[in-house]
């Protein structure tokens, strides 16, 4: 079951999206947003669907992925707190073009899309993110068009796991609740060949995984 509510400007300030609005301009944003929870394994949007919303993740991980008639899927990216999804839509007017489905229970705030082409007209600081963030995706296909094409699977994991972490205390770590079957359809191989290579990098002291995430050693730049 979903459940809505409104949305506090506290809550809109930690979007990086939002944070260089001044507090009214915010308040006419929270006017118009409203909060979504969505369960483990609910799907938030359907490839094809027509774009009415753009969504903001405040918390939990989402998977944008794609599939064909056989039932196979594809992951093109790994959504975490802080990241936007559903604006494509907005710019071009066409339907959804992957399924984003939660992998672990989340707060999503949803700006209708009327509104938020509003918005952006209004605010050249939001549609210069927009712009940015598109650009940065565009970025991240290229990388992945290399890598499939280039590496092999052991590149390919450590460039995926590398795209994925963040700093913690001065170390490299994966914290967003990622499956080795997801890792598998991100990066073109069968699970087994991935648990493989994943155990292998652990022998060898590359990654370390752990209950808070997959910590990542410095050699693991030389694969």
């Amino acid at each position: 079951m979903t459940v809505t509510s409104s949305v506090s400007t506290i809550a809109l300030r930690t979007f990086p999206i939002f944070q260089g609005l001044g507090d009214d301009r915010l308040a006419a944003v929270a006017r118009c947003a409203m909060m979504r929870r969505v369960p483990r394994g609910s799907a938030v949007v359907h490839e094809g669907d027509r774009t009415d919303f753009v969504y903001f993740v405040l918390t939990g991980n989402l998977k944008v992925m794609v599939s064909d008639e056989d039932g196979r899927e594809v992951i093109l990216t790994i959504l975490g707190q802080g990241e936007m999804f559903g604006e494509m839509g907005v710019l071009d007017d066409s339907p959804r073009s992957a399924s984003v489905v939660a992998v672990s229970p989340s707060d999503l705030v949803t700006i209708a899309k009327t509104d938020f082409k509003r918005l952006m007209q209004e605010n050249f600081e939001l549609a210069w993110h927009v712009m940015c963030n598109l650009t940065r995706r565009l970025r991240d296909a290229d990388r992945k068009i290399e890598s499939l094409a280039l590496m092999d699977v052991y590149g390919r994991v450590a460039r995926l796991l590398l795209e994925m972490s963040e700093e913690v205390d001065g170390l490299k770590v994966v914290r967003k609740k990622v499956s080795k079957q997801d890792i598998a359809k991100m990066i073109g191989a069968s699970r087994e060949m991935v648990s493989r290579v994943m155990k292998d990098l652990g022998l060898r002291g590359l990654i370390e995984e752990t209950d808070s995430g997959v910590i990542l050693r410095e050699k693991i730049y030389d694969l």
